[in-house]
């Protein structure tokens, strides 16, 4: 596939079906009966951070753990948010839910449910920082986001957000394995996906370390001490295989662009030959067309709250 053909949103809503399959079930109903007893009494204030198209907010609409309240998406991206705001009415309609927008909100209503929703292009880090949004809110969710920013300081942000006792609900958090199967050279295999787990470590955001290759089980450390209180937490990996020689929905797409993510953050690498690299991704790209890669990234999820 052409560079030019490796549209993110698409591979945003490529992943949607990926990560429904992902998420760690206990987790999820973990948090979805502690939105639950939140609003039986109380509307509820729930921001995303990192929302890319909304998929979250689709999921947590479509599976009942928002039914009360309002949602809030922050993303750096404007492209997402133009996106998003374009999606959630189509999803409305396909799920039998009435939409609205005013004043760049949108209002949804379904049986036993009403909600508000707004999407928001800034960065997350400045909008955590406004006085006005210390202790503003019952719930923040980040999926897949904090293994792409600086760890500590972006949970304390994101904890400072919670009203005490509220909660808090961080899914899929890359932790330190890719696999690509079949293998082509076991050697440069390992070589490939060790370098490209060093990229993440290595990546720099204004001078500071931004990444983790290993952010799941940090982030499993850290909390207690940074001022969270876990109430479950397991794995959510990412398992791609294919069926008769075939991927569901737009699962190919997904795994083109893994690889050609891949292949664009190693080929400056100097320890990595430029020549082997590009035979090597031009193979895995090879290998997704005649449905043979089994693709698998190992992620955990947690759910928790900032106590009173």
């Amino acid at each position: 596939m052409a560079p030019y053909r490796f549209d993110f949103r698409r591979y945003l809503a490529a992943k949607t079906t990926i990560d429904d399959r992902s998420l760690n079930a206990q987790v999820w109903s973990t948090m979805a009966a502690a939105m639950a007893q939140r609003q039986a009494s109380a509307d509820v204030r729930v921001i995303e951070v990192g929302a890319g198209i909304g998929t979250m907010l689709h999921r947590l609409l479509g599976q009942g753990v928002l039914w009360r309240g309002s949602y809030t998406g922050v993303d750096s991206d404007g492209a997402n948010i133009l996106r998003a705001d374009r999606l959630l009415p189509q999803w409305a309609r396909r799920h039998a839910w009435q939409s609205q927008a005013r004043r760049g909100r949108h209002l949804l209503r379904a049986q036993h449910a009403s909600a508000a929703a707004r999407f928001v292009a800034g960065d997350f880090a400045a909008f955590a920082r406004r006085p006005s949004q210390r202790q503003a809110w019952d719930a923040v969710v980040a999926h897949a986001f904090l293994d792409l920013v600086p760890l500590e300081s972006a949970v304390a942000l994101l904890l400072s957000l919670l009203r005490p006792g509220g909660l808090f609900y961080f899914s899929l958090n890359f932790d330190g394995e890719t696999i690509l199967l079949p293998e082509i050279d076991g050697e440069f295999d390992r070589q490939v996906i060790h370098t490209y787990h060093r990229t993440m470590d290595e990546r720099l955001l204004d001078g500071r370390r931004s990444g983790d290759s290993r952010t799941g089980r940090h982030l499993l450390a850290g909390l207690p001490s940074w001022g969270g209180e876990i109430l479950a937490a397991g794995s959510s990996d990412w398992v791609v295989v294919p069926r008769g020689g075939a991927y569901p929905a737009d699962e190919a797409f997904f795994l083109h662009f893994i690889c050609h993510t891949l292949g664009n953050a190693l080929r400056r690498r100097r320890e990595i030959d430029r020549s082997q690299l590009r035979r090597w991704i031009e193979r895995r790209h090879r290998q997704i067309d005649h449905g043979e890669l089994i693709y698998i990234a190992h992620q955990l999820d947690v759910v928790g709250t900032r106590p009173g």
